[in-house]
């Protein structure tokens, strides 16, 4: 079934009501996604320093419960992506988001390391039901046939979750305390996370076609899994992706440091790492004006050569400010159109089908790198006490992450 109807347009091509809902629901699953990133993800860097002197626990306690929150996503995200293929996207999304309240009120009343551990645990599970990879597997399968454009939408919108809660965060530590923030934080994922997965998610499954039995479902999800572990160009993509998220944490977790071995002014450093989120913004603007229309691998090789050429820049740049901020508009740029990328590339590359757990399965090395990642690079510091090793270390593995994905393109197109 593919009439006008369907696609909520009439027959004269004017927007009908059920093409504006489906405008609303994009835009409330955007909102939602800002406040889930900007509460959970973002709010740490912010608290963990106010922690630290309250309670005396050490920088590596604390980043260590995060690299654990971030495993446990990793883990979580395979079966999460299965039961939203399964049609229970809704469920899924609106439990995360209660999880999500409830940890972080453990945090709030957290008395021990232990506690700390505790409440990233289960974080790390609210991570993985809340963020990106659920809200795709949902979108995919709802809206098959406009996905594209409500995945850029969403990234768009999110992307500007550092911007409102990192000032919003540090407003409420300075005026409330870090432990009244964190229960701030809980009520608003209660007040807009919560009621918009309930409300906005229907199902995950498609408004397009006829309805198949669950069971119908379940089987041919699960059969498209199978055939994913079958698929080269999957396990190309996985090595892509987990090569990028390593060197992207690694470098984003160390930059400050190393700008600071090298003595690079304070007003160039904050200048430097304020142009990194508007950079991302506006890559995804652009992604949403002019990209939509082009095939994921097209937009892919762009993305995938941005990251190598500006760690490139970073190594030749010195203390010199204006190739500091042509690094940080390169490397925002990247990072902020591969989240669309990591979100459309299956889709084209692969197939939509089973697409929740080919998702939670890339997603799992990925979310290992990204803990594991800024670890191994303060090793590489710790070993020769400079940061050019640990530069040289993430060009090399982005490299691989590009071969890696021009590899899939071919790949994809042989199949």
């Amino acid at each position: 079934m593919s009439t006008a109807s369907s696609r909520g347009e009439s027959a004269s091509g004017n927007v009908g009501p059920a093409d504006s809902q489906d405008r609303l629901v994009t835009w409330a699953l955007a909102l939602a996604q800002l406040v889930s990133w900007g509460s959970v993800y973002y709010s740490f860097s912010l608290l963990v320093v106010p922690m630290e002197q309250a309670m005396g626990w050490s920088r590596t306690a604390t980043n260590a419960a995060l690299s654990v929150g971030l495993l446990v996503s990793g883990f979580a995200a395979y079966p999460i992506g299965r039961w939203i293929d399964h049609g229970l996207g809704r469920r899924v999304m609106a439990v995360g988001s209660v999880i999500a309240a409830a940890m972080l009120l453990v945090w709030a009343n957290a008395q021990s390391l232990t506690l700390l551990f505790v409440a990233w645990i289960g974080l790390g599970i609210a991570m993985a039901a809340t963020f990106y990879d659920p809200v795709f597997a949902v979108v995919t399968h709802r809206y098959p046939k406009s996905f594209r454009t409500k995945i850029t939408l969403i990234t768009l919108v999110a992307g500007f979750a550092s911007t409102v809660f990192i000032p919003l965060t540090q407003f409420l530590v300075g005026t409330i305390g870090w432990r009244e923030s964190l229960v701030v934080l809980a009520a608003v994922n209660l007040a807009i996370c919560l009621p918009i997965h309930i409300v906005a998610i229907r199902s995950s499954r498609s408004q397009q076609g006829v309805k198949l039995p669950r069971e119908t479902v379940k089987v041919v999800h699960d059969a498209a899994t199978r055939r994913a572990l079958r698929a080269p160009t999957f396990w190309a993509l996985g090595v892509c992706f987990t090569a990028y998220y390593a060197t992207f944490a690694a470098l984003t977790f160390h930059l400050v440091p190393l700008m600071v071995e090298r003595r690079v002014a304070s007003a160039v450093l904050v200048t430097t790492m304020a142009l990194i989120g508007p950079a991302q913004v506006a890559a995804r603007a652009l992604w949403f004006a002019f990209g939509r229309k082009l095939h994921a691998s097209i937009v892919g090789i762009v993305v995938v050569t941005l990251f190598p050429l500006s760690t490139v820049i970073l190594i030749g740049a010195g203390n010199s400010a204006w190739l500091l901020w042509l690094f940080a508009l390169c490397y925002g740029a990247g990072n902020g159109m591969m989240t669309i990328l990591r979100g459309t590339v299956v889709q084209d590359m692969m197939w939509t089908e089973g697409y929740g757990a080919v998702s939670g399965m890339l997603s799992f090395p990925s979310n290992i790198a990204k803990g594991v990642a800024p670890i191994a690079a303060a090793s590489i510091w710790t070993v020769t006490s400079s940061y050019v090793p640990v530069e040289w270390a993430v060009l090399l593995v982005s490299i691989v992450s590009a071969i890696a994905f021009v590899a899939a393109v071919q790949l994809s197109r042989k199949r």
